[in-house]
């Protein structure tokens, strides 16, 4: 099945893998220079205005001047805080340990209220919680300090007590995740990432190309795993089957983003104009 890069989702990456640079120097990136990276990327005009309206909106992107009073959008403080908070997971190589233990998210949300309910399932399953019992939700634990920056950004903490622990039975941990998550269709997205970006990566290591090549190698690859550390809780070796796949696909992102992401950083600022 061919990825799907969305306008929207393809500035989110762009601005995580580069937009940081311009805001260390406080500057916003040019609405310009938007349209020119993405119609890289195959992104019309139209489709990048109307993403970065919607952005705009859900308070991620701020309009700004540049330097020279042409149009352009900065990172909000909440846009900052979600992408530093996903480099803890995009980028993350150290090997997860069952010691570390679990975060445990239990709510109640009242029948008025019911959308939060949903707001709430939808967002702790997209953070990569599994669900343990109805209203009970499990993560590994180092994914608290996050949980708790969402749940505060989104104002539903007042619904949710959050607990560290570990588990004591009575099934077998290794059995018990089965059940806490699918684990099939996680596997399922490390092998469609592998077999979209391991070719990529072969090939550029036979025969490196341009920068604005590097640039949209990289901008297509960070698309598509900058989702897969959140469907996939990376959890410890000993609670997965042995043939998942999940170890290698990190191996080959972690390598494309050595290989290209410096390299397409050249293109970036050749196109900011």
């Amino acid at each position: 099945m061919a990825e799907q890069h969305t306008p929207r989702s393809l500035i989110v990456s762009l601005y995580g893998a580069y937009g940081r640079d311009l805001a260390r120097d406080e500057e916003p990136m040019p609405v310009a220079a938007l349209i020119r990276l993405l119609a890289v990327l195959g992104v019309d005009a139209p489709s990048v205005r109307s993403s970065v309206s919607r952005l705009k909106r859900r308070g991620l992107l701020l309009p700004r001047r540049t330097a020279e009073g042409a149009a352009g959008y900065a990172l909000s403080e909440d846009a900052r805080q979600l992408l530093e908070d996903g480099d803890r997971r995009i980028y993350a190589r150290a090997e997860p340990k069952l010691s570390d233990g679990w975060v445990l998210a239990v709510f109640s949300v009242p029948e008025a209220e019911r959308h939060k309910r949903h707001l709430l399932r939808s967002r702790l399953a997209r953070l990569g919680f599994g669900t343990a019992a109805p209203g009970v939700w499990i993560a590994p634990a180092r994914l608290y300090e996050e949980t708790r920056h969402t749940l505060e950004r989104l104002g539903l903490s007042s619904y949710v007590d959050l607990f560290r622990g570990e588990h004591l039975g009575y099934a077998p941990t290794a059995e018990a995740v089965g059940r806490w998550w699918d684990l099939p269709s996680i596997a399922k997205l490390h092998e469609e990432f592998l077999a979209a970006h391991e070719p990529v990566l072969r090939a550029w290591s036979a025969a490196p190309g341009t920068a604005e090549d590097a640039y949209r190698a990289y901008l297509f690859a960070l698309d598509s795993w900058r989702r897969l550390p959140y469907a996939d809780p990376v959890l410890p070796s000993e609670l997965l089957p042995g043939d998942w796949p999940g170890a290698r696909s990190a191996e080959v992102f972690a390598a494309l983003h050595e290989r290209l992401r410096d390299a397409g950083a050249s293109f970036v600022a050749a196109s900011r104009g």
